[in-house]
């Protein structure tokens, strides 16, 4: 909601501002579809040129991503670090190969039923279950065990912010396309200059239009989408990164209960549990 009331605000302050003070909007309203064509017409073509297949088929989502906010909420930072208490927990007590079953069959498992927003995400459960499967395979150095999750995290950061950055380069792109729309219509009027002043004086400001749609549209709608994109992306980011800290802090032989604590303060400030929610979630795991 903060996104679309923000352009709203936008709008209404350039453009509510150019006509109280005075401004023509008719000429503007006018030259502005044929505009809008050319520079957001140029910008899809080099959009699609800059970007893989791949890369467009998650721009559509990322929309939404951008519209709707992250994904994670403190309860969902809450819920996963009770599941991963729950499974270093039994790994310490019963041992790793305990884990199997779990990791093996998720949609069947009895700790992930406990968790159906984790067991119905594939990203995240694939996530846990990979590592967890790498700890039963005597994974146990914590050092190792950081590097290789901390780069698989990294390429999957990097390849979600894949739109992000396509999107920031249009931003950057689309000032220079909107003087090319500019030159095009001063191309036109010095076609017509033998016209009256009056009907220049329409063209020409037709031909600046295309100067400000382009600028407008860079600064003041892609270039904001594209930061919201990624901040988006990253904030997502963190809720996976949270595994890493908490397996990690595990495997360098810290008690399931230290590790959570470790993992908790790794999140965001806005989205971390208290002491206490915390506290009272892993009291709960263990009735």
């Amino acid at each position: 909601m903060l996104v679309i009331g923000g352009l709203g605000f936008l709008l209404l302050c350039v453009f509510g501002s150019f006509v109280a003070s005075g401004g023509a909007i008719v000429p503007l309203m006018m030259s502005m579809p044929f505009e809008l064509i050319t520079i957001l017409g140029a910008g899809i073509g080099t959009f699609l040129m800059a970007n893989s297949m791949s890369d467009l088929k998650h721009v559509p989502a990322a929309f939404r991503a951008a519209l709707k906010g992250p994904s994670y909420g403190r309860a969902d930072y809450l819920d996963l670090l009770k599941l991963l208490f729950t499974f270093t927990r039994m790994a310490q007590s019963h041992g790793t190969m305990a884990l199997e079953s779990h990791i093996e069959t998720p949609m069947e498992s009895t700790v992930f039923a406990d968790h159906k927003k984790i067991r119905d995400n594939n990203r995240v459960r694939n996530l846990i279950c990979d590592y967890l499967r790498m700890i039963s395979m005597n994974m146990d150095d914590p050092f190792q065990f950081d590097e290789v999750m901390t780069r698989e995290l990294a390429k999957n950061l990097k390849e979600d912010t894949h739109v992000a950055h396509g999107m920031q380069s249009l931003s950057d792109a689309l000032p220079a396309l909107g003087i090319v729309a500019a030159v095009l219509g001063v191309i036109k009027t010095m076609g017509s200059i033998s016209k009256p002043p009056e009907v220049l004086g329409e063209m020409i400001a037709g031909a600046l239009s295309g100067t400000f749609l382009g600028v407008l549209l860079a600064y003041g709608m892609v270039g904001p989408f594209a930061a919201r994109i990624q901040s988006v992306v990253e904030e997502d980011a963190a809720y996976y990164d949270l595994i890493r800290v908490v397996l990690v802090a595990f495997l360098q032989g810290n008690a399931p209960q230290v590790s959570v604590e470790i993992g908790r303060k790794d999140i965001p400030v806005p989205l971390m549990p208290s002491f206490a929610e915390v506290d009272e979630a892993i009291s709960a795991a263990l009735v």
